[in-house]
């Protein structure tokens, strides 16, 4: 398996190298930038496969670094934030990030949520379910990661495909948050459900808002058109 490349985006010194180190220790290639412009222009020239981006940046913050390099390419995004407000975390997830991490986190837990998001992609690059799925209007070519929306090609960051594709798998079941939690983002404990909540409203406005019905209190079900 060819070495895995990280991108780490942040303007303070001591946390970019700290972060950068245990990830080479991980066994990665690391790429540091130290803010917003130097960011997207590095991800366009290393093509990463992850990028760990802090909120705060010189230049232009970490949620239009995500906005551009989700528009770039679609690439798991874990953002690091200084403050554990809901609603920074919300719109970071919904601009494409797929886990974020509240500062001050520990270099374990850095580490544990990289490679969770890799091994997610790398399930998903091995799904044998039926390459394309077709839910009325909406189709999903799972071989090549790409959904349509009638005659237009709707853009999913990593996160929000395979959550579809999931609730795609199982329709009209009603999945609890904590089990969409464990099998989309591998996550054991059930304490990031307004994450799963941010994925669901984002789906919901580019595919259309009757697509997932909410069961309050439990989940969620996906919806198949009759």
């Amino acid at each position: 398996m060819r070495e895995r490349r990280i991108l780490v985006v942040e303007d303070e010194r001591t946390i970019a190298d700290a972060v950068a180190a245990r990830l080479r220790a991980e066994g990665f290639t690391v790429d540091v930038a130290g803010d917003g412009p130097c960011g997207v222009a590095t991800f366009k020239a290393r093509q990463p496969d992850l990028v760990v981006l802090d909120v705060m940046l010189p230049g232009f913050d970490g949620l239009e670094v995500c906005r551009r390099i989700q528009a770039e390419r679609p690439v798991p995004v874990l953002m690091l934030t200084a403050r554990d407000d809901e609603t920074d975390l919300l719109v970071g997830l919904a601009v494409g990030a797929d886990d974020y991490l509240t500062k001050p986190f520990s270099m374990r837990e850095l580490a544990a949520r990289v490679h969770v998001l890799l091994r997610r992609v790398e399930r998903a690059a091995g799904n044998t379910a039926p390459p394309t799925l077709r839910l009325g209007e909406v189709e999903i070519r799972q071989s090549e990661r790409r959904v349509r929306r009638g005659d237009a090609e709707v853009h999913l960051t990593p996160t929000e495909f395979d959550l579809l594709v999931y609730l795609a798998g199982r329709p009209r079941t009603v999945l609890p948050r904590e089990r969409l939690l464990a099998e989309v983002w591998g996550w054991a404990e059930g304490s990031g459900t307004r994450t799963v909540d941010s994925h669901v409203k984002a789906l919901r406005r580019k595919l259309g808002a009757d697509l997932i019905r909410t069961v309050h209190g439990v989940g969620y079900a996906l919806e198949v058109p009759a």
